[in-house]
């Protein structure tokens, strides 16, 4: 008979969501000044607590910023603002299993990626995925520097897809992988020369443009990556075998 009842919208709401869509709505640019508190206790007919803890909830997404004695300023959306909240959620929501979790969304992301970079790459990103690879070989210092090396691969072959979304849906999965790679290359010995090797074969069959050949490749690596993994948590003693 009677409908559900919505909670009702505090005051600072309708202030965040409006101000918030004429950000969005670039009406305001980054680094232009918004107006004054007084002037937007006005505007809204609001008083300057509703206004100021809309502030303070826009300056937590990220949208603006304050200076002390010159104002409020729209910030510059970068995509470490848009990733980083995702990855700390991740990082405090994840089990103890997280590590495997997080090579099967790789899994279920990452071979479409080496598909379309092998369609749509420039000499350019060719270039860079060498000079990866090169690097990770070389490299010989700890662990976690090692990690992010072997991830600059990936990151640059979703670039390489020409397509602007992404590296951005992918990178707070990447932003979680150090800390995990940097275990798996301190119990697996053999880990960093499997993903030389492997990374050498994508691109090959990016190089050849061979968009079938690059999605088998990846899979492939990833699903050592994934026997890593639990090899790494049974030395931890996190898994036993069999699980």
């Amino acid at each position: 008979m009677f409908k559900q009842v919505g909670e009702r919208i505090s005051i600072k709401e309708l202030i965040v969501e409006q101000i918030e869509q004429v950000i969005l709505t670039k009406k305001i640019a980054p680094g232009e000044k918004l107006p004054s508190e007084n002037e937007l206790c006005q505007q809204f007919g609001a008083s300057r607590t509703s206004v100021r803890e809309a502030m303070q909830s826009l300056a937590a997404k990220g949208l603006v910023y304050v200076e002390k004695g010159r104002g409020i300023f729209v910030n510059e959306i970068t995509s470490e603002s848009v990733s980083a909240p995702l990855s700390k959620y991740l990082q405090m929501r994840l089990d103890k299993y997280y590590m495997i979790d997080l090579v099967k969304a790789r899994l279920i992301i990452e071979p479409s990626i080496a598909y379309e970079a092998a369609l749509h790459h420039t000499a350019e990103n060719i270039e860079q995925l060498k000079e990866d690879i090169h690097a990770l070989e070389i490299y010989e210092g700890d662990y976690k520097e090692l990690a992010t090396l072997d991830m600059n691969f990936h990151h640059h072959l979703a670039q390489a897809t020409q397509n602007k979304v992404v590296p951005l849906l992918l990178k707070p999965v990447q932003e979680l992988m150090p800390e995990v790679k940097s275990t798996v290359y301190a119990k697996v010995d053999d880990a960093k020369e499997s993903a030389v090797i492997w990374h050498e074969k994508i691109l090959d069959a990016v190089i050849k443009g061979d968009a079938q050949l690059a999605h088998a490749r990846m899979t492939e690596h990833l699903k050592i990556a994934e026997e890593h993994a639990i090899t790494t948590l049974q030395k931890l003693g996190e898994l036993k075998k069999g699980d």
